[in-house]
């Protein structure tokens, strides 16, 4: 290796160490691009019918703004009001538990009791009570201060990217070798395509996750149902362990209200699974993108690891991404074309 070369390698690792160290902001440049890719087939339409781009832009943004606006209104303050009550309804969880043991035990209780004495005490420990999570202030305030201007961040990227957007797509382009720009353009059109695939598919599963669970929590009586609704079709957003969270919180407070309650929901919950996973994702994404289960556990975990948790809500955008690159890349012009010399 001569010095140009070893100078090439040693550029390259820095390169690297500096990507590494920046990590959790090229996630939000990431999620920026996300937004921008889907709000952008939404600009398009209106230049379609003679607006022109910056018009398309600002109404679709103050359209969404207007939305989310107005759905804020309808749906936070109960929201807020019930997720309080779940809230408090938290603390009672072991006691109401330690009652129901009781009454089932019997002579065996004194086991049982130990047990519990030692969750509560894990639980006391590790500061999870709400009460003791208040005494945090400070650090909740700094936190939801720190979301709030990564928030910002996002949105204004996203509109920066929506006004010019073949700029940018330029600028990219020119990273890669002359001769195959004209694919990498191809690849960005088709990844741009299943970007707007999935988003369009994971939210007409959320938004089916979310009213089949209020319905079914509606007529089984349980409490909070708009909580439950909202947090099921949210949770949605995170294969594997979004569902599974899910059906914590209407079990918890049927442990403290109803404890009958506590099977029907767990049976509704795997009904409304099944009928996702068997029929609306086959439905849904038939003919858009497809990942396989274990790939989607796979990045999910890789991904949590690397970036923590922005990394694990943006897991499936980033694994739709890298599966869009690795098959035309890789497989088509890599692989497929890999044919050995004749002797």
């Amino acid at each position: 290796m001569n010095f140009g070369q070893s100078l090439g390698f040693l550029a390259f690792l820095i390169s690297l160490y500096i990507l590494w160290q920046i990590r959790h902001l090229l996630l939000l440049v990431f999620s920026a691009i996300i937004f921008a890719v889907a709000l952008n087939r939404l600009v398009k339409k209106l230049e379609n019918i003679g607006w022109n781009r910056y018009q398309s832009v600002y109404l679709t943004v103050l359209s969404l703004i207007a939305i989310i606006f107005i759905l804020v209104l309808l749906i936070f303050p109960p929201f807020i009001d019930q997720f309080q009550l779940l809230i408090n309804a938290l603390p009672k969880v072991p006691i109401k538990i330690n009652e129901l043991i009781e009454n089932m035990a019997g002579d065996n209780y004194q086991i049982f009791e130990t047990f519990l004495n030692n969750i509560n005490k894990i639980i006391n420990d590790n500061n999870l009570l709400p009460a003791q999570v208040i005494n945090n202030f400070i650090a909740l305030f700094s936190n939801f201060l720190n979301v709030t201007f990564q928030v910002i961040f996002v949105f204004v990227l996203t509109v920066v990217f929506l006004l010019n957007p073949l700029k940018y797509r330029r600028y990219l382009l020119k990273v890669f070798p002359a001769f195959y720009r004209y694919r990498i353009d191809e690849i960005l059109n088709k990844t741009e395509i299943a970007i707007v695939n999935w988003l369009g598919g994971i939210l007409i599963n959320c938004i089916f996750i979310g009213v089949l669970s209020g319905v079914g929590l509606f007529f089984l009586q349980v409490k909070l149902v708009l909580v439950h609704a909202l947090l099921a079709g949210l949770l949605n957003f995170i294969p594997n362990i979004g569902p599974t969270l899910s059906v914590v919180f209407p079990i918890t407070i049927a442990v403290v209200d109803s404890p009958w309650q506590i099977i029907p929901i767990i049976v509704w919950y795997f009904i409304i699974q099944n009928i996702e996973s068997y029929w609306l994702t086959p439905k849904v994404m038939a003919d858009k993108v497809s990942l396989l289960p274990a790939v989607t556990l796979f990045a999910q975990i890789f991904f949590a690891t690397v970036f923590g948790l922005l990394g694990l809500l943006l897991a499936l955008p980033l694994t739709v991404v890298v599966k869009t690159w690795m098959e035309e890349i890789l497989f088509k012009d890599i692989l497929d074309n890999w044919q050995l010399e004749e002797v």
